[in-house]
């Protein structure tokens, strides 16, 4: 192996990151990195990476459908006020969960 040969094999490792590496492990290695279990394989591998920052994006936007939801039961539109108040309390239900999650990974570091 030459010099000029070594030199494109580290050009070739540079080139050839991607943030998705995991993706030559194929769809289910994909999804079990990083490693966990139970209920835990539910949520994408990029959220539970960085639950604090997707827990509270999930407690901010649930802002939006709970004002949609008041908004229409000042109108006595009582079928779209439950479905924007449902949607409302699964996207907060959802970001404290993260945010739970968020807590437990720091008490056991």
């Amino acid at each position: 192996m030459n010099a000029s040969s070594h030199g494109m094999s580290s050009w070739r490792q540079v080139l050839d990151y991607t943030p998705l590496a995991n993706l030559r492990k194929g769809p289910r290695g994909w999804w079990l990195t990083p490693p966990r279990s139970g209920i835990y394989l539910v949520i994408a591998p990029w959220v539970y990476r960085h639950p604090r920052f997707f827990g509270s994006i999930a407690v901010s936007v649930s802002i939006v459908p709970l004002v949609a939801g008041f908004i229409c039961l000042s109108y006595s539109v009582y079928g779209w006020a439950a479905f924007f108040l449902v949607l409302a309390a699964l996207s907060l239900g959802g970001g404290a969960w993260y945010l739970s999650i968020a807590r437990s990974a720091e008490s056991r570091a």
